[in-house]
């Protein structure tokens, strides 16, 4: 079985009180940058599911060199293998573009049983990529899951959280999840984890590396492609008229004649 996660580099939630609203949109918020909080609870439980099902473990990220600083995390926590999308074409892709790229980077890696990802991110926390990359693999998605019961070859039975209760589902494989926080305590790299992260290569891989990318789909030109085709809808019309009667009833009797008429009733 192989376990693949989707994680990104965010900035540091313990800094960003420091950030002032003048450096809000700048390159640099002047903050560390971090594996994204939530994308480690997903981290945590590949790695779980590793030891339960003897399985292999994989971590992908999309960004810039400076994304390796969320791989090596992952890598000193236990993960094995680290890709590193990076490509100036990629720049500026918004979540559908971003599932793209990781969608079609994740068929590269071959077969996989689950793909795990955070809840959101801290940064966007639209919680629209793992959504996403379902879509663009054509597998099923489950969100909000609080435990992974068990994974066979052909499904996977977790325990989803929602507003109401506790859920249960069994799902076909391969398939797509989102987890809570609620799923594990993510462990603490030890020295030796953080040893091998910082010498390890993470050689990135581009546009040209990634087999069936449309790059159409893609980077800041796709993104704002999509909002300049955004029409508004057309504006409502519309009168209105007052029923006149001598009394409630006669109001009442021209309404229901009106209703009527217009075949509302």
């Amino acid at each position: 079985m192989k376990f693949i996660v989707c994680v990104k580099l965010t900035p540091d939630t313990e800094q960003l009180a420091d950030v002032r609203p003048q450096d809000i949109g700048a390159d640099d918020l002047g903050v560390t940058m971090v594996l994204n909080p939530w994308d480690e609870f997903a981290v945590e439980e590949a790695l779980q599911l590793v030891e339960r099902f003897d399985g292999e473990a994989a971590v992908v990220t999309l960004g810039s060199e400076e994304a390796t600083e969320a791989l090596k995390r992952a890598v000193a926590m236990g993960i094995e293998e680290a890709v590193l999308l990076s490509d100036p074409a990629f720049a500026g892709s918004d979540a559908w573009g971003t599932a793209h790229i990781l969608a079609q980077a994740i068929k590269k890696l071959g077969d996989y049983t689950l793909v795990l990802t955070g809840k959101q991110s801290v940064d966007g926390n639209s919680g629209l990529v793992g959504p996403g990359v379902a879509a663009r693999l054509g597998v099923p998605f489950v969100s909000g899951v609080a435990k992974v019961l068990d994974v066979t070859e052909e499904s996977a039975t977790v325990l989803r959280e929602l507003d109401e209760g506790m859920q249960t589902v069994k799902v076909k494989l391969p398939a797509v999840i989102s987890v809570s926080k609620e799923i594990n305590e993510p462990r603490y790299p030890n020295f030796v984890g953080i040893r091998k992260a910082s010498r390890m290569q993470y050689p990135p891989i581009g546009a040209k590396g990634v087999p069936g990318l449309d790059m159409g789909k893609i980077g800041e030109g796709a993104a704002l492609l999509k909002w300049t085709n955004l029409r508004k809808p057309p504006a409502r019309t519309g009168k209105c008229e007052f029923i006149q009667g001598a009394s409630v009833a006669e109001q009442a009797a021209h309404l229901a004649d009106k209703l009527i008429a217009e075949k509302v009733i």
